[in-house]
This record gives structure tokens, sequence and C-alpha cells, in this order.
């Protein structure tokens, strides 16, 4: 039994078949990279630099932590380092939900597509 996207390919045009191509399922890296482009891709760009920095500064600061031999120098630097390094995941898992709506947005154009075509018919 063929899949209900062949059906769709078999039905379609080829204009149409264009079209179907550009809605079909990305994989995980092409969505996130997709992130980085259009209207609000320079977003994406200053929330990676941000979470970039985070990174970097957290890890220096927990390789500090782990070097320090007094009690008030390893709370300081250990919070540091678990608050920039939380911060740095938060603001990287702030991309799932865009990730997610990205993912609707394809399949109901895919919807609209088919309701289309049945509705010329």
């Amino acid at each position: 039994m063929t899949s209900i996207d062949d059906l769709i390919k078999e039905a379609l045009t080829e204009q149409e078949s264009e079209i179907i191509v550009s809605t079909e399922e990305l994989g995980y890296f092409s969505l996130a990279m997709g992130l980085f482009s259009g209207k609000l891709g320079w977003v994406s760009w200053v929330i990676m630099l941000a979470q970039s920095a985070m990174f970097v500064a957290g890890f220096w600061a927990a390789w500090k932590f782990f070097g320090t031999v007094e009690v008030l120098a390893a709370v300081k630097w250990g919070m540091s380092a678990a608050v920039l390094l939380l911060m740095a995941a938060m603001l990287k898992l702030s991309f799932m939900p865009q990730l997610q709506a990205d993912r609707v947005l394809r399949e109901l154009k895919r919807v609209e597509l088919l309701i289309l075509h049945r509705a010329g018919e």
C-alpha cells in the first residue's frame, strides 16, 4: 500500500509537485539552519551569539571553580558557572518552540495544497 504522500504526488500536476517538494518534512539540522534565515534570522543570530558567550564564560568559571582551594572563592566561581551554563542552556532551548512552529506551518501548507487540489477536481 502506498503512503498518502505518494498518492498526493501522483495526483498533482508538475507545478504543484514542485511546491509540495518544498513543503516536505525536513530533518532536524535543516530545520535548525532555517531559523537563521528569513525576516527574524537576525534574532536567532543574536541569541546564538549571547548563548555562546555565556557558555564560554560559564566554562571558564567552572574551570576556575575546580582550580580554587578557598571555600568562598569556590562558592563564587561555582555559582557563576552554574548560572551562566544554565542561562546558556535556556537560550539554546528557546529555539525549540520555533522549530515546532515551523514544522506545523510546513504541514499546514501541505494540507492546504491537498485541499486546493481536491477542490479543483
